[in-house]
């Protein structure tokens, strides 16, 4: 290769780097916007607001300064430190996982223990979601386990799958547990698509795949109301009235929108129709407020935020980096995914939070930690040549990392 041409694919890479920040960091900023805007319109309406209309924005408000302030951290400091730390991470997330069936910690709601509260110390507005530092906690164990492993270890049974896979099950236990579904098969799935890029084999992640998809069948029949909202989902209209009512109402606001919408602050299933409209059903009341447009441009943000995450994790400096930013940005968009499907009748009602929309702290201090991690990737991975940036290796299936 000559000089010239080197020269031509190092700027050529400069310039897409440049281009997949600008890409990752404009779709969140307008996804954040948007969420303030919608819990402006729908918060005074939920339970926990109260007399005050802007409870709800001013607490999101409070966690967007918590996220943004760790987002900035994590964009300056060295990724190379959750490999470093990753033992004690992985232990923190179990410990404070199994504090949510300790009494006096952890607080039950709806029938789900998924929260730990500091009401016991005085500290009521204090309410942390363990869930989402376990999403956090296996994407690192499993980036760092395959970065100290090559691609013929990773390929193995023991080495490659089943140990990592004792530690990740751990977990995603604990998670379904606390009778939160949705996020311990948010969990299952990141990992197979890390584990799979990483190099473990098809076969093994086929039996993963079958296992989860079994263990989530069993927890849906064990627990009556997953089973009721499995019913539900099948048959929407006999059900409309009790527990398929969410879905319902969410595909009336939908199409109650149409095209330009009914005009913000305008919607009617936020008034006590549809419950949660400023949480997990944020997104038909963005349709039936602003129209079709609008939510068509939410999935455009996610599809901009998939494009450009996967670019940075190209051209990250390692293994690690390239683990480490796939599945953060994975878990970002595929929770978004789950939340459209489930907001449009796609798929049974998991309760899984819009990611940068929905109305709660512990989920959009995730996505902005995860932001950061991506973004100090980014910052350290543009500067490579041509000779060392990374490149998709083929595989007899589909590309690895």
């Amino acid at each position: 290769m000559t000089k010239q041409r080197k020269k031509r694919i190092n700027a050529a890479g400069s310039v897409t780097g440049q281009v997949s920040v600008l890409l990752l960091i404009a779709p969140v900023v307008a996804l954040v916007a948007l969420g303030l805007v919608m819990l402006g319109s729908t918060g005074g309406f939920s339970a926990e607001s109260g007399s005050d209309l802007y409870f709800n924005v001013k607490r999101q408000i409070l966690w967007l300064s918590v996220g943004g302030c760790a987002c900035c951290g994590l964009t300056m400091i060295d990724y190379h430190l959750f490999e470093k730390f990753r033992v004690p991470l992985f232990v923190l997330s179990v410990v404070l996982l199994a504090a949510c069936f300790v009494p006096f910690i952890g607080e039950r709601v709806n029938g789900a223990s998924r929260w730990i509260s500091g009401k016991a110390i005085g500290l009521d507005f204090l309410r942390f979601q363990p869930s989402e530092l376990g999403k956090l906690c296996a994407i690192v164990f499993l980036a760092a386990w395959y970065h100290r492993r090559d691609k013929d270890e990773a390929a193995e049974f023991g080495e490659g799958f089943f140990r990592p896979l004792l530690l990740i099950g751990l977990l995603v236990l604990l998670i379904g547990a606390e009778v939160d579904l949705g996020s311990a098969a948010l969990v299952v799935a990141v990992s197979v698509a890390v584990m799979f890029v990483a190099g473990v084999g098809m076969k093994y992640l086929s039996v993963m795949a079958g296992a989860g998809l079994a263990g989530l069948a069993l927890m849906i029949y064990l627990i009556p109301n997953r089973t009721a909202r499995l019913v539900a989902f099948l048959d929407l209209e006999a059900h409309k009235t009790d527990i398929g009512m969410q879905q319902w109402r969410a595909l009336l606001a939908l199409g109650s929108g149409g095209l330009e919408g009914l005009g913000l602050g305008l919607g009617r299933q936020k008034m006590a129709y549809l419950p949660f409209a400023h949480t997990d059903f944020i997104f038909p009341i963005i349709g039936e407020e602003l129209g079709i447009y609008y939510t068509l441009g939410v999935v455009l943000c996610f599809a901009l935020i998939l494009a450009a995450g996967y670019v940075i994790a190209l051209y990250a400096p390692d293994r690690f980096g390239r683990l480490l930013a796939f599945g953060l940005t994975t878990a970002i968009v595929l929770q978004a995914a789950l939340n459209i499907a489930v907001t449009t009748g796609t798929l049974p009602n998991k309760g899984l939070p819009l990611p940068f929309v929905s109305y709660g702290g512990s989920n959009l201090l995730f996505c902005l930690a995860s932001l950061g991690i991506i973004l100090n990737i980014y910052r350290q991975g543009t500067n490579l040549s041509a000779s060392s940036t990374p490149r998709i290796s083929k595989s007899k299936v589909t590309p690895r990392l």
